[in-house]
């Protein structure tokens, strides 16, 4: 939020980036992400989840593999 000393005094009712100057509801919120924007990340986030998984999984089959070739 703004500070007092830094507000314009035709400015009144600063809530949650809303204020209302000289009569009029003005928007000073940063933007939002688009749908688009989410969706991008999301699908992002699933595929270096899963390719950490596949990653995560070879070194399991290697030590596995590792291990039975010791016992015999």
């Amino acid at each position: 939020m703004m500070d007092h000393k830094d507000r314009d005094p035709k400015m009144s009712d600063y809530v949650d980036g809303l204020y209302v100057k000289q009569g009029r509801l003005m928007n000073d919120r940063p933007d939002g992400m688009t749908g688009i924007q989410e969706a991008a990340n999301l699908r992002r986030m699933k595929k270096n989840a899963y390719e950490a998984d596949v990653i995560a999984k070879g070194i399991e089959l290697a030590e596995m593999r590792k291990n039975m070739r010791d016992m015999f």
